[in-house]
């Protein structure tokens, strides 16, 4: 099994929740007014993360603190790090937001 089978799983994952938190306010009962995730300050973070991960994955990669077998990814590769590395950040920076969206107090701000 290679890695990008196990990151689909993720990021299939991910983008639903963030569909469902988008579509959120629609879907309770009232008036709609509730806001839904903000998609410009996640893509915001998600740069910030990309960026964070791309240097301290080098770093671990590059110190040989962590591997991967050459067998199971793709050969892409940002710097030592493989791109696959990059889908958890990718997951995260989706799933975080939505859920917060969604267990915040409908009557507070989000």
């Amino acid at each position: 099994m290679t890695y990008w089978l196990i990151n689909i799983w993720f990021l299939l994952a991910a983008l639903i929740i963030a569909v469902v938190a988008a579509l959120w306010p629609r879907l309770q009962k009232g008036d709609g007014r509730q806001p839904g995730p903000h998609f410009r300050a996640m893509l915001a973070a998600l740069a910030v993360v990309l960026v964070l991960t791309a240097v301290f994955d080098n770093a671990i990669i590059g110190f040989g603190i962590v591997d991967y077998d050459p067998g199971k990814i793709s050969g892409v590769r940002l710097g030592v790090a493989p791109l696959e590395d990059f889908a958890y950040t990718v997951a995260a920076a989706l799933i975080v937001p939505a859920v917060w969206t969604m267990l915040a107090k409908r009557s507070g701000s989000s």
